[in-house]
């Protein structure tokens, strides 16, 4: 079962052999203080990369000691083919952003490690007053989604959701409103994804919509409303219509409600930690941890 919160994600990757995490960028102090919360908690063993001479400064200054591996990168550009090439190498198995923008991360990514699989993001979210942890998807890197993306970013959201351990999802996507309105693209791609989940199309959950937030998440707003949805009070997944939306409600949640978020980007050869350049070293840590488990369920140990 999915746990009730983002703590038991990282006791359980705890247990576990620490992978490496190519840490992209990672010549910031924010960056390497979550570094060496992934040292401290041995969830991943890190190779930075980035200025080397800035980085060697800035270790003792956030009290790493010992020998780290260094990958010497002179721009963002360098940094993120440099982190892409260890990863597709093999000397990396996690690839973390550290202080760069997004687009300048993921192109290397999209270059090197694509699959057939669209990439997304998901975030997960710990409430205070909801029953479970919230999926989010996608807030970070399909801008305006058609049709075809947002099943496959939904897809995605379902995989990670059973990947951890969860049982099959309830899945509400999202919109201003539940009737279906011809003016509102977002309400016709909503029912015509429900459509697809229920002729397996989309496959692994229950899916509702178009739903708006409240009737997503409080069953007594959908009955307010006179709506039945076997998704109501109980989504574990919310499907965004686009982008800012998502992103928007994601930091919403975070800086209003008092959100935790630990975030990855699906549909690579490998979980991708992709952090906003404000986000604490613990949002960081926690991301880690999933990325780990995600890791090990797609390279399962072999029995003794």
């Amino acid at each position: 079962m999915i746990p009730r919160t983002l703590a038991a994600f990282l006791a359980q990757a705890k247990k576990r052999a620490p992978l490496t995490v190519a840490v992209v960028d990672a010549a910031d102090r924010v960056v390497l203080e979550s570094v060496r919360l992934l040292l401290e908690e041995r969830i991943m063993n890190p190779i930075l990369v980035g200025e080397e001479k800035k980085i060697r400064t800035m270790l003792s200054e956030v009290g790493i000691r010992g020998k780290i591996p260094i990958v010497q990168a002179g721009s963002e550009e360098e940094a993120a083919r440099e982190g892409s090439r260890l990863v597709d190498e093999g000397t990396a198995q996690i690839l973390m952003k550290g202080h760069l923008h997004s687009d300048v991360f993921l192109h290397p990514i999209l270059e090197r490690l694509r699959t057939g699989h669209r990439l997304s993001h998901v975030f997960v979210a710990e409430l205070p007053r909801y029953k479970k942890l919230l999926f989010i998807t996608d807030a970070a890197i399909n801008i305006a989604p058609d049709l075809a993306t947002k099943a496959a970013i939904l897809q995605n959201a379902i995989d990670m959701h059973l990947a951890l351990g969860g049982r099959p999802p309830h899945v509400a996507v999202l919109s201003a409103v539940e009737l279906v309105t011809p003016a509102i693209v977002s309400t016709v791609d909503a029912a015509a994804l429900s459509k697809m989940a229920d002729r397996g199309q989309i496959r692994g959950a229950t899916v509702d919509g178009p739903l708006a937030f409240d009737n997503a998440i409080s069953r007594e707003a959908a009955h307010a409303k006179g709506i039945e949805s076997p998704v109501s009070g109980k989504a574990d997944i919310l499907l965004v219509p686009d982008m800012i939306s998502g992103n928007i409600l994601a930091k919403d949640l975070e800086y209003l409600a008092g959100a935790t978020l630990a975030g990855v980007v699906l549909g690579a050869r490998v979980p991708i930690i992709l952090t906003s350049r404000s986000d604490p070293p613990r949002a960081r840590l926690l991301s880690a941890a999933l990325a780990a488990l995600l890791w090990r369920s797609r390279n399962p140990e072999p029995s003794s």
